[in-house]
């Protein structure tokens, strides 16, 4: 039998709209400016945040092997069938954003929006969705 914080991966799956939700308005407004450039960089960041939470969730849960770094938590989640397999390169390419933009922010280009902006949307949408159906397929209703 599983135990899986249904509670805490519910909490961190309403997070994703609403990041979806800034991304879309930052793309369709983009001027470069520093405020802009600021909210998408937390924006990118809660994204890596709410996705790796929510696949650490799914490891703990479901007694997946254990993750050696951000990217395994995708390749362990990707190997479970947790998402479609479209989702694993736009989502390892999400949270190899993590150190530029926590570690090394120093060196971010705050000038320009960054590429994965415009595709980004639609990848934390549909993983959304992808966990959400996961868990009623493994848990039920």
């Amino acid at each position: 039998m599983y135990y899986v914080n249904r509670e805490q991966l519910s909490v961190r799956l309403t997070v994703i709209p609403e990041v979806v939700e800034a991304l879309q308005w930052l793309q369709a407004n983009w001027n470069g400016s520093l405020i802009q450039s600021m909210a998408q960089e937390r924006a990118l960041h809660l994204a890596i945040e709410a996705v790796t939470d929510i696949g650490s969730c799914l490891i703990d849960g479901f007694i997946m092997r254990d993750a050696s770094s951000y990217e395994d938590i995708i390749t362990i989640i990707a190997g479970e069938k947790v998402f479609p397999e479209d989702l694993q390169e736009p989502l390892l390419e999400l949270v190899r954003l993590r150190r530029p933009l926590v570690q090394d922010y120093f060196e971010w280009d705050r000038g320009q929006l960054h590429p994965s902006a415009a595709q980004l949307p639609a990848v934390l949408t549909a993983f959304r969705q992808a966990v959400e159906s996961y868990l009623i397929q493994e848990l039920g209703a």
